[in-house]
């Protein structure tokens, strides 16, 4: 077995890249929809504090089309509880 990172949407990545029924655990690292852009921040060569920074991610989330046809698929799926809790948290965002 070979061990490996996927960077991206999780949902994309799920369905593009891994096996029905291979995944044991799906581990998300909150703060979720912050409403903040993350950084990297560099170091010079010589280890002293620099400037230089890049954005690493942006941690905004809206309602969109993506997100409708997600709730749609999860809705179709069977699967009551996932539904379930997804239609509290639309709920939930919508006020």
């Amino acid at each position: 077995m070979t061990n490996k990172l996927y960077f991206g949407d999780n949902l994309h990545v799920l369905r593009e890249h891994i096996a029905d029924e291979s995944v044991d655990l799906v581990y998300l690292d909150p703060p979720f929809n912050s409403n903040a852009n993350y950084n990297i921040l560099f170091k010079s060569p010589e280890g002293a504090d620099s400037d230089a920074q890049i954005e690493a991610f942006e941690d905004t989330w809206h309602w969109n089309d993506n997100a409708e046809k997600a709730f749609d698929d999860v809705m179709r799926s069977g699967n009551s509880d996932a539904f379930e809790l997804l239609r509290a948290m639309r709920t939930v965002s919508a006020r």
